[in-house]
Order: structure tokens, then C-alpha cells, then sequence
């Protein structure tokens, strides 16, 4: 797994080790013994997915304590 920061403080670009072949591919989306060695400590508690129509873009929101909550986002296709 290779992690850039970001200008933002405390968002960071992950990009997973892709192993391919014929077959298609794999990769690990989530590990957390590299989490901590790169990043620092995080628990997951929730992991969600979306999908969203052609022209759609969600959008993230802030929570402050007591409410915070770390988010982990893919972005399977799209520049």
C-alpha cells in the first residue's frame, strides 16, 4: 500500500498493491498492521458502499465531537 497526504490534514491518497494476470485481479483494500505503520491507529467500526449514477458526485461531511468518525473512500472508476 502506498499513502501520499494530502494539502488537507489528516486525509491521505491510498493506493493498494494491484496484483494481475489473465485472470483478472486482487488487492487488499484494508489492512491494519499497514494502517498503523503508515498512517497511525484507526478502528473501523462501518464500512459502506455506494454506487452513484453518471453525473452524480456525493459528498462527505464533518462531525465534531462526540460524533466524529473516520472515513475510508474508494473510488473504483473515474478520474
Amino acid at each position: 500500500m502506498e499513502v501520499k497526504k494530502t494539502a488537507i490534514e489528516g486525509v491521505y491518497i491510498i493506493e493498494p498493491r494491484v496484483f494481475e494476470d489473465a485472470r483478472g485481479y486482487f488487492f487488499e483494500s484494508f489492512s491494519q498492521r499497514e494502517f498503523d505503520e503508515k498512517i497511525g491507529p484507526v478502528t473501523f467500526v462501518q464500512d459502506n458502499e455506494s454506487k452513484s449514477s453518471y453525473g452524480v458526485m456525493r459528498g462527505l461531511h464533518f462531525q465534531r465531537p462526540p460524533f466524529t468518525q473516520s472515513k475510508l473512500v474508494r473510488c473504483v472508476k473515474g478520474q
